[in-house]
């Protein structure tokens, strides 16, 4: 509980500086949901969100679960979404588009305490790939053009370890799966060779780790963690930012910050469906901690 309220207040805090001018009121809010899994699955994931948000304001709340990440990052760039946890490359695109449609407030912390996640490699363990050495020639899926793991991150360190992402330069292709779930059901039906996807690192192998899109594969029954295996890791990725629209009420961003911040001590399987996976807090975070995944999306843009 001391946690929580530490987190709550300093996230209070963070907001009342930032003095934003907002709107006097709401009639509803709307929470927009990242793709990675099938639309019914992330609506129930987020479902308990939607009563203790509406109890919370005192209005309707909506869940909105477009079918790739483009279709949050526009329903927040065009003020027809209140909040959504995003990517740090989708927060990087929403930031570049329009620096004043959003601020981040809160992240995930991991039950370790670190900050991040990882995007990882893997293939059928009946492949022969145990590194992306064997990958020559064969099929690599991505996830979404617009996610830090499932492309960003793997676009520019798989390059950097000498291997061409360019389709036919080194792998015999290569190609987006639509999002992270699709890429794990991909790989464990042998449709592709190879796939990325996230993951907090955290935990055993066999069970998806302790958070990320393995681990909602896993409890989800679409996943046999021993009949896949780890073939690349990238380096510690920033986790990305809860993010409220910014011209909102203060009080509503007061009220939500409070509320999302104490959700794991308050309700833990709630958060566990939020959080894919196990966690210790949700935390603060500002535009400062992205400003890295800034800079490389706007190279990777150039």
């Amino acid at each position: 509980m001391k946690l929580t309220t530490t987190i709550a207040a300093a996230a209070a805090t963070v907001l009342l500086a930032t003095g934003a001018l907002a709107q006097d009121s709401i009639k509803e809010f709307r929470i927009g949901i990242l793709g990675g899994e099938n639309a019914s699955d992330r609506l129930r994931s987020n479902e308990c969100l939607v009563e203790k948000t509406t109890e919370l304001l005192g209005v309707e709340t909506k869940l909105f679960a477009p079918a790739d990440y483009n279709g949050v990052i526009e329903g927040l760039l065009g003020g027809n979404l209140d909040m959504a946890w995003l990517g740090a490359s989708g927060y990087a695109k929403v930031y570049l588009s329009n620096p004043d449609a959003v601020e981040p407030v809160l992240t995930k912390i991991n039950a370790d305490g670190s900050f991040g996640y990882y995007s990882i490699g893997f293939a059928r363990v009946d492949a022969n790939i145990d590194s992306l050495k064997d990958m020559q020639g064969k099929k690599f899926g991505f996830g979404d053009p617009n996610s830090t793991s499932g492309y960003l991150i793997p676009s520019i360190e798989i390059p950097q370890a000498g291997y061409d992402m360019e389709a036919g330069k080194y792998f015999g292709d290569v190609v987006f799966t639509g999002g992270h779930e699709q890429t794990i059901v991909a790989v464990s039906n042998g449709d592709i060779d190879a796939g990325v996807t996230w993951a907090d690192g955290l935990g055993a192998w066999e069970d998806g780790f302790n958070s990320g899109a393995l681990r909602k594969a896993t409890d989800a029954g679409l996943v046999d963690m021993t009949q896949i295996k780890e073939i690349w890791r990238s380096k510690v990725i920033p986790e990305g930012p809860i993010v409220l629209r910014k011209d909102l009420p203060a009080d509503v961003k007061l009220k939500m910050v409070g509320m999302l911040a104490s959700l794991p001590s308050m309700d833990a399987e709630c958060a566990y469906g939020f959080m894919a996976g196990e966690i210790k807090a949700i935390a603060p975070i500002s535009h400062e901690d992205y400003e890295v995944i800034i800079e490389a999306r706007k190279r990777k843009a150039s």
